[in-house]
């Protein structure tokens, strides 16, 4: 069950519960978890695919939307497919370096995820407060280069959560009370101090999500000025307009995070179920609904899938 790489000692594989508590209805749960997932996928790919076939939607916010829905589809199927397998199957084994692996790139997707929102409310900052020089401002390699900076953003922040693991020794039990190999469910395993594992935690959640949070909410101070200065009523409603499907985004991804946070650091006494299948929720909920809010909000997209949708009856 467990091996020794020198002075440290690894599990050879965790076992994942799921959700502990709600063992009897796990067929139940499933259900809704693979629609979410069928959802989220099909919907990322279906964006992914027209944006790329129709060259009109070539355009910096479609870019960043590409960004988005490849990064949707990396978290969604990072998590689901395990966690469908446990629900279902009764199959919640998993191998050491598996779950460092899922680890990694759950907190990067999530990270990434953030950093993308943020940089979506710069493009949409520059394109209503400066519209007259958005194609100069947001030319293809500014677009390349934001978004290698946010990969190595989050790959800096997130990276070193693997090595404060891969130090620990794992000498009691291997089962974790998860569905997913989360940084802290798994550290608390380990028979070392852990007091530096947490604090890291903590100041990534504070730096990534809190600081892009209030960028966030600093460009949209900057788009409401700039949105209240205009004369015509039509045209700050077709401004508003543009920034729904970001802000849909926004709440999405944002409310279960800051609500899954405060149970966990505050909600002692709420069962752990709740506090699972929160994050669960809090991990699919963006995927299924950023595709979903883009299509129908954005003309040019659902124009298209309307046409490739008529052809094929």
């Amino acid at each position: 069950m467990f091996y020794h790489n020198s002075s440290i000692i690894h599990p050879t594989v965790f076992i994942l519960l799921g959700i502990p508590g709600l063992e009897a209805h796990y067929i139940w749960i499933g259900f809704p978890f693979c629609f979410m997932y069928i959802i989220a996928v099909m919907g990322n790919c279906t964006l992914l695919f027209f944006i790329k076939i129709e060259p009109t939607l070539h355009q910096p916010m479609y870019f960043f939307l590409c960004m988005l829905s490849f990064v949707d589809l990396t978290l969604s199927t990072t998590t689901m497919p395990k966690m469908l397998a446990i629900l279902w199957f009764n199959y919640g084994e998993i191998y050491f370096e598996a779950c460092i692996t899922q680890m990694f790139f759950i907190h990067t997707t999530a990270a990434l995820e953030s950093t993308i929102l943020l940089v979506m409310s710069f493009d949409r900052y520059v394109a209503i407060c400066h519209p007259l020089r958005y194609t100069a401002i947001l030319t293809n390699p500014v677009i390349c280069k934001i978004g290698l900076v946010a990969l190595i953003r989050c790959l800096i922040s997130t990276t070193p959560l693997n090595y404060l693991l891969l130090r620990l020794s794992f000498c009691k039990s291997n089962i974790i009370a998860h569905s997913y190999c989360e940084h802290m469910s798994v550290a608390k395993l380990a028979c070392a101090d852990i007091t530096l594992n947490n604090l890291y935690g903590m100041v990534v959640a504070l730096l990534v999500v809190l600081f892009d949070v209030i960028l966030i909410l600093l460009s949209y101070l900057l788009i409401l000025r700039a949105v209240f200065r205009l004369s015509s009523r039509d045209a700050r409603v077709k401004a508003f307009s543009t920034c729904g499907s970001h802000i849909c985004a926004i709440l999405a991804f944002y409310v279960p995070v800051i609500l899954s946070t405060v149970l966990y650091r505050f909600g002692k006494n709420i069962p752990t179920p709740i506090h699972i299948l929160l994050v669960n929720v809090y991990l699919m909920a963006p995927p299924m609904v950023n595709p979903i809010v883009y299509g129908v909000q954005m003309k040019q997209i659902r124009e298209r899938v309307t046409k490739q949708f008529q052809r094929l009856v």
